[in-house]
């Protein structure tokens, strides 16, 4: 049974690598040091500082497996250079029917941050918009009601 793949943008992949390394290189050595020296002030069933550093030891270790699974199951793609059509990874501007312009970077669901117009590819929004064309006109189920969009621009630069 072959692994399944879980598409991300390079930005995103980057950021998950760099969380996994610093992980890695930083915070284990970090705690592995901590619990020797609560180790040294002796009887461990009272030992505060040696129980929190267990548990963060735990954290980071259930954060790393995280890490690195997402990271090997990761299918980089690469954003769109140009063109008219939205796909994953694609940058889109969009006009709702009051004239309000927005725009949105579809990115894998470990990469969401609507808040930062960045949108899942499993997002409802997402899920409409691929596929379509500048100049097209979409209606999307939105939590809360139906939207309508006229698309403006796809395919530019981000910036945050």
């Amino acid at each position: 049974m072959s692994m399944q793949r879980t598409p991300m943008t390079r930005t995103g992949f980057e950021r998950l690598r760099d969380e996994l390394d610093r992980l890695k290189r930083v915070e284990r050595p970090t705690i592995i040091k901590a619990i020797a020296e609560a180790r040294a002030h002796g009887d461990l069933s009272e030992n505060a500082e040696y129980h929190a550093a267990r548990e963060k030891q735990s954290f980071v270790e259930g954060r790393i497996n995280e890490l690195e699974g997402k990271v090997n199951g990761a299918e980089v793609i690469e954003a769109p250079k140009g063109g008219d059509r939205v796909t994953f990874a694609s940058t889109v501007r969009l006009e709702d029917e009051a004239g309000k312009e927005v725009r949105y970077w579809i990115v894998g669901s470990d990469e969401a941050d609507p808040a930062k117009g960045r949108i899942s590819i499993h997002s409802p929004l997402a899920r409409t918009l691929i596929g379509k064309r500048v100049g097209d006109s979409v209606t999307a189920q939105l939590p809360g009601s139906k939207k309508t969009f006229e698309i403006l621009e796809v395919n530019f630069g981000w910036t945050e």
